[in-house]
């Protein structure tokens, strides 16, 4: 299907994606990728030129080149923008119908509607997912599953929506303008701005976003470009979008502030993404020896000494520019079955949210409406009837380079079984993300696209830097072969007839790739996609 003048339709027209993708929206769109497009191929070039700077033994440090705005104690970010007050409690989620409507009466303060790592690119998730969320607005929105309906609460109790777009690396192959496909982010921002921002702001509130996988205030300004230019187009004022960065690559660690000026009338503070902050270490210096090699991905917790910085650099960077700082996410999900399993795991989080509320952190993610009221609890106890404890400046911290770059300083092993999770995790995510869902219950966690990047890119790093695991055999191709076709057999056992034979071997196959190939894949979802329909 054509759209307007250099704009190509690719994708199928279901029902109702009329609604969404009309003449207008299209032409907005465009005009968003020909301002834009250039600039953000730039700077992925960037990130590629960066990424070979640290492979050859390159390191990471503050810019010299930004050090006045760092030092410069006279800059904050706007005031909070009306619903990002009190952001206490978020819940992450698609945008599917029935999440949709589950989020936003989850009791949390705020959702993050996710088109990004909690969701897959597949065509009819991002246009279905703009109608959902455009349904939800209007109050329209309903769902009918096995006998049980779903339907909103009054607007006073609802979540304030925050949509994720997806990050500056990913395409929409599904719209081309003059020839060439758009960006993802570019699509998914546009498509709900277009058709959202007035009315949210008719409801009081306004268009709010979380911005993903940046690495430098470079990125952010770009960003902070488009929301101008955005605005401008639709006649709103400038300073009307509000967005929190996922401070979610360690290059961003370094440029926090710098993310935080680029954005400040924009500014809705900054988000402690650490899931993806894992991969990203291991990415950037998957090929520097053991000083950055990390033990297994469940032993890592938010006490390694690396960790300790770059979350606390977070809060004191936040509240020194009168921005929110929000915790990271709680991914258990509750088992209907084992009330010992919950126990244990509702501890954790409680002990997670303690950590984070007492640190400074404004508010935190769960994954789960069941996890609303204890995140609730644990912020209540802190912050009482105040929004946020923004005045909490957290002087007392002071991290240097070097501490954000302690990663040989985590306790914990490399054993046979995190292998084996590491390769479990990894088949079934995979596979059940080919066929179109991004937030996968495995093992009561809710595992989305980074826990799945962790995974394959801790095997590529051990494969290529000579580890042994703790009971004593190393790591090589052959074994990890081994171990595939034991866990696929275990998988295939476990599912039994949901057991989709040839979804998983796309898996098998695609997770060779991202792991055991000598050239490393930047995102496993970028090949994934190219699998997709």
């Amino acid at each position: 299907m054509s759209g307007p003048e250099g704009v190509e339709l690719t994708g199928p027209l279901h029902e109702r994606y009329d609604e969404i993708l009309t003449p207008e929206a299209l032409g907005f769109l465009a005009a968003l990728q020909r301002e834009a497009g250039t600039r953000r191929d730039e700077l992925l070039s960037r990130r590629a030129e960066r990424q070979e700077e640290i492979t050859r033994g390159g390191t990471l440090d503050f810019l010299p080149d930004t050090a006045g705005v760092r030092h410069d104690d006279s800059w904050r970010v706007a005031a909070p923008a009306p619903g990002l007050e009190d952001r206490r409690v978020e819940i992450t989620g698609p945008t599917d119908r029935k999440m949709t409507i589950n989020a936003l009466n989850s009791g949390a303060k705020v959702w993050l509607a996710d088109f990004e790592d909690a969701n897959t690119p597949l065509w009819e998730n991002m246009v279905g997912g703009q109608l959902n969320l455009r349904d939800a607005l209007d109050r329209t929105i309903d769902f009918e599953t096995g006998g049980k309906s779903y339907r909103l609460k009054p607007d006073e109790e609802l979540a304030t929506i925050v949509v994720r777009p997806r990050g500056w690396h990913l395409d929409e192959k599904h719209v081309l303008v003059d020839g060439t496909r758009m960006s993802g982010s570019l699509f998914d921002f546009g498509l709900y701005f277009f058709h959202c921002a007035r009315r949210q702001l008719a409801k009081g509130k306004g268009p709010y976003f979380y911005l993903p996988k940046m690495e430098s205030h470079l990125e952010a300004r770009l960003w902070n470009d488009v929301f101008n230019l955005a605005q401008d187009l639709l006649e709103i004022p400038r300073g009307t979008i509000r967005a929190t960065v996922l401070i979610e690559t360690i290059p961003a660690a370094f440029e926090m502030e710098e993310i935080l000026y680029e954005l400040r009338d924009h500014s809705a503070g900054l988000n402690a993404g650490r899931w993806d902050y894992l991969f990203s270490v291991i990415k950037k210096f998957r090929a520097r020896g053991r000083q950055f090699l990390l033990p297994e991905r469940n032993a890592i917790t938010m006490t390694a000494p690396f960790m300790r910085a770059y979350t606390e650099l977070l809060v004191r960077t936040c509240h020194k520019r009168g921005a929110h700082a929000i915790g990271g996410m709680a991914a258990f999900i509750p088992s209907r079955r084992d009330e010992q399993v919950n126990k244990a795991a509702f501890e954790k989080v409680r002990t997670d949210k303690t950590r984070e509320s007492g640190d400074g952190f404004d508010g935190s993610w769960v994954a789960h409406p069941d996890l609303v009221p204890i995140c609730r609890e644990i912020f209540d106890g802190v912050l009482g009837d105040r929004p946020n404890q923004i005045e909490r400046l957290r002087e007392d911290v002071s991290v240097s380079a070097s501490d954000l770059l302690a990663v040989d300083k985590t306790p914990g092993e490399i054993t046979e079984a995190g292998l084996r999770g590491n390769i479990s995790v990894g088949l079934q995510y995979i596979a059940t993300w080919l066929g179109g869902n991004g937030a996968v219950a495995i093992f009561n966690l809710m595992e989305d696209a980074a826990t799945a990047e962790i995974s394959r890119s801790q095997i590529w790093q051990w494969l290529h830097n000579d580890v042994h695991l703790a009971e004593g055999q190393k790591v090589t191709t052959e074994l990890v072969e081994r171990i595939i076709e034991e866990e696929l057999g275990r998988i295939r056992a476990s599912y039994g007839d949901a057991f989709d034979e040839k979804r998983f071997a796309e898996a098998v196959s695609l997770f060779k790739e991202v792991a055991l190939a000598d050239d490393y894949a930047d995102f496993l979802t970028l090949p994934a996609y190219e699998r997709m329909p």
